[in-house]
């Protein structure tokens, strides 16, 4: 079957050369447009509809509907497919978004609204005489989340940090030096003060410590998706490049990659728990103490381990974390 979705939106295009700068759909909707969603255009919509010189821009109303597993068409397409991202209508890597870069053109954001970068110190002396404190934000292809949805039950310190297109949970506190792409977040309570990369997934209960990066899948990230599940904590300054399972610790400083040989350390009951769930870990290679010798990808999504340095050796370390598990500090995420 094929899965549709469907949004009025208000659409701002450049008159100078007729490009898509942004498209904004208030109430997005998964499905077809029928007779309990009418395709009529809102009131409040419609008014909005207009020209503006200084700005070199029109707005102008536009009907849109997709299809989520085929790659996005237009511009409209894209921002139809972040704004369901952001309203948690989708999650994360469960929609095409393929070539959704080619769709986009850079714009440049400013406070006045965004503009085309095309001859733009002209249209920054137009917009001074009615905006003289104008403040150009930035020029990307995505804008800030917050400009076109406010998703309930969160907190962002700095709206610049998250991009629309991020899905966040209720209770996802994003503080200001945290930052979440598009196409990534969290699927539940989560504190972020660090970085989640384009198609990197967060579970509940989670902590990404500051200045902390998780490996995403752009600029030569490769393909495999980063997941980082319940109640586990990404230290401050630290880094990944796999999966972590529920209950996980990566310690303060440490990026472990997936080719990051990694010394597997615990009694023998510990380890014979772990080879469960790591079926290699018997056949591994081992150092001079016995001790088996694995590469970081094969504990990706392993539950209950902290990996760690040896602060002697400088070589990296897990070993199994029992029953513990990270909590989270309940007045900060409360709505």
């Amino acid at each position: 079957m094929t899965r549709t979705a469907w949004g009025i939106g208000l659409a701002t295009i450049s008159t100078l050369d007729d490009t898509v700068l942004d498209t904004w759909y208030p109430s997005p909707a998964l499905g077809e447009p029928g007779p309990a969603s009418p395709f009529d255009v809102p009131a409040a919509v419609a008014a909005l509809e207009s020209s503006d010189p200084t700005r070199r821009v029109a707005r102008t109303v536009v009907r849109t509907t997709i299809d989520l597993d085929a790659p996005p068409e237009s511009a409209q397409d894209a921002y139809l497919r972040l704004h369901l991202l952001s309203h948690r209508l989708v999650t994360p890597n469960s929609i095409a978004l393929d070539g959704i870069f080619a769709r986009l053109a850079n714009v440049v954001w400013t406070s006045a609204g965004p503009c085309s970068p095309v001859d733009f110190e002209t249209t920054r002396a137009l917009l001074q005489a009615h905006h003289p404190g104008l403040t150009v934000h930035g020029v990307d292809k995505f804008p800030r989340m917050t400009d076109y949805v406010l998703p309930d039950g969160v907190r962002i310190a700095d709206a610049s940090r998250v991009r629309l297109g991020a899905y966040l949970a209720p209770g996802t506190t994003v503080m200001h030096e945290g930052f979440v792409n598009f196409n990534a977040g969290s699927l539940g309570v989560a504190m972020i003060e660090g970085r989640v990369s384009q198609g990197v997934v967060i579970d509940d209960g989670t902590d990404i410590g500051g200045g902390a990066s998780i490996m995403g899948t752009l600029s030569g990230g490769g393909t495999a998706r980063v997941v980082i599940g319940r109640r586990s904590l990404l230290g401050a300054n630290a880094g990944l490049g796999i999966s972590l399972g529920d209950d996980c610790v990566v310690e303060a400083g440490l990026y472990v990659t997936a080719g990051t040989k990694v010394t597997v350390l615990g009694d023998r009951q510990a380890l014979e728990t772990l080879s469960t769930a790591v079926p290699d870990l018997a056949t591994a290679r081992r150092d001079e103490a016995g001790r088996p010798v694995v590469s970081a990808r094969t504990l990706s999504g392993v539950d209950n381990v902290l990996f760690r340095r040896n602060s002697l050796t400088g070589g990296v370390e897990v070993l199994p974390r029992a029953t513990r598990t990270v909590e989270l500090n309940a007045a900060l995420h409360a709505q």
